[in-house]
């Protein structure tokens, strides 16, 4: 087992965030008219809702679609709905929960909404784009969270997608459309970017954990190393040859998290929580080093969320160890993505299973991480996406009185 580590985040100050620049100055830039974000299930905005329609609950042959009651990788609340004895009769699909990037486009006063709903194989039907153009065709410029659950940096063989294809045997499963995908999708429906767009990059989460489980099945420590690093280089590349060169002009990319310190990894034996912290830093080592000099910002969550986990009351926090939700026989992993927090008497009548997915006297306010994985709560999504907005304020791509 490895465990030498070539290079290490730094701490964070009590009341100073560490964002480490790559570019020059910090003169504000024109007022952001576009959010952009590419990644995986951290920033997801809702790309998999549909797989949580409570009609599928109660009717598997049924595809009407909303009400949902999932589909962020956070602790879900949709609360605009009630299920009765006669069933459903309200299907607005309206959440409460928003992840990091959400908090960072309202306070811009800037919209944004999926880039694509749906699962499986890439039809028309299983995958729609810009969904939100169904209701509001004057939102055609909004659908720019691209960022999907399970994806990796290149490879399309994701999480809970083994195949690469969103089939699993016959039965349709996730997307997991890489990053790279995403940003050709982006490319493909505008043409480039804009100098008035933001657009964040975080990725690497997904890499770290295919890695993680090749070594628990015999691949060599130094071999999943090798690999972390593979994948950072092509995550440069595609920063550097296909956002950066094809007209962005504020592009921050943020590292990885300390993959050892949610629940799941903190819970395992030393020396598999050090590979998980190992394959995390030595991704975000290649990282910077490939980015420096190319203009792109960074923002370092992971010492956000370390400083986070190590001084709690700092951030408002009461629980920075325990998974926020719970493992129901519904949710019997406890993934966020199944996660409701919304109260019980919404669900439990009508037939509809009790989809409150919370641990008993859970807070999705004051506790740090959603499940074992990583996913935070919606509390600690708006305190992420805090920082990440005070990070850019920093850069000058906000004004400073907002």
């Amino acid at each position: 087992m490895i465990t030498r580590r070539r290079w290490h985040f730094a701490a964070i100050a009590a009341a100073a965030l560490i964002v480490a620049g790559c570019g020059g100055g910090t003169t504000e830039s024109p007022l952001a008219t576009r959010v952009v974000v590419f990644g995986d299930s951290l920033s997801d905005i809702g790309t998999y809702t549909p797989a949580t329609s409570i009609l599928r609950v109660l009717d598997p042959t049924d595809t009407r679609g909303a009400p949902y009651f999932g589909g962020k990788f956070t602790t879900n609340t949709f609360v605009e709905y009630q299920v009765p004895p006669a069933g459903v009769t309200r299907a607005s699909n309206t959440s409460t929960a928003n992840m990091w990037v959400e908090w960072v486009a309202a306070r811009m006063g800037v919209v944004i909404t999926p880039a694509m709903a749906g699962f499986g194989p890439d039809t028309p039907q299983t995958r729609v784009r810009c969904p939100v153009t169904l209701t509001s065709p004057a939102l055609a410029g909004t659908c720019t969270g691209y960022a999907q659950g399970g994806a990796r940096v290149t490879n399309p063989a994701g999480s809970n997608n083994p195949n690469g294809t969103g089939l699993v045997g016959t039965t349709p499963t996730l997307t997991t459309e890489p990053m790279v995908t995403q940003v050709a999708k982006h490319l493909e429906r505008f043409s480039g970017f804009a100098d008035s767009d933001i657009v964040f990059v975080w990725g690497g989460h997904n890499d770290v954990f295919t890695q993680f489980a090749a070594v628990g099945q015999g691949l060599a420590p130094e071999t999943a190393v090798a690999n972390m690093v593979t994948a950072a280089n092509e995550l440069v590349a595609l920063v550097k040859n296909e956002i950066l060169a094809k007209g962005a002009s504020r592009v921050a990319v943020m590292t990885l998290g300390d993959a050892g310190l949610p629940p799941g990894g903190a819970a395992l034996p030393s020396p598999q929580r050090g590979l998980l912290s190992q394959l995390s830093a030595e991704f975000n080592t290649a990282l910077l080093a490939g980015l420096n000099g190319s203009g792109v910002r960074i923002i370092d969550a992971r010492a956000f969320l370390g400083d986070a986990v190590a001084n709690p009351s700092r951030y408002g926090l009461s629980n920075v160890t325990t998974p926020a939700c719970a493992t129901p026989a519904f949710n019997s992993t406890g993934t966020a993505f199944l996660c409701n927090a919304s109260p019980a008497s919404l669900f439990a009548a009508g037939g509809a299973p009790n989809l409150n997915g919370l641990t008993a006297g859970a807070s999705t306010t004051t506790w740090l991480w959603a499940d074992g994985t990583g996913h935070a709560t919606t509390g600690a999504n708006k305190l992420l996406g805090d920082y990440v907005f005070d990070a850019i304020k920093g850069f000058g791509w906000v004004p400073s009185n907002l």
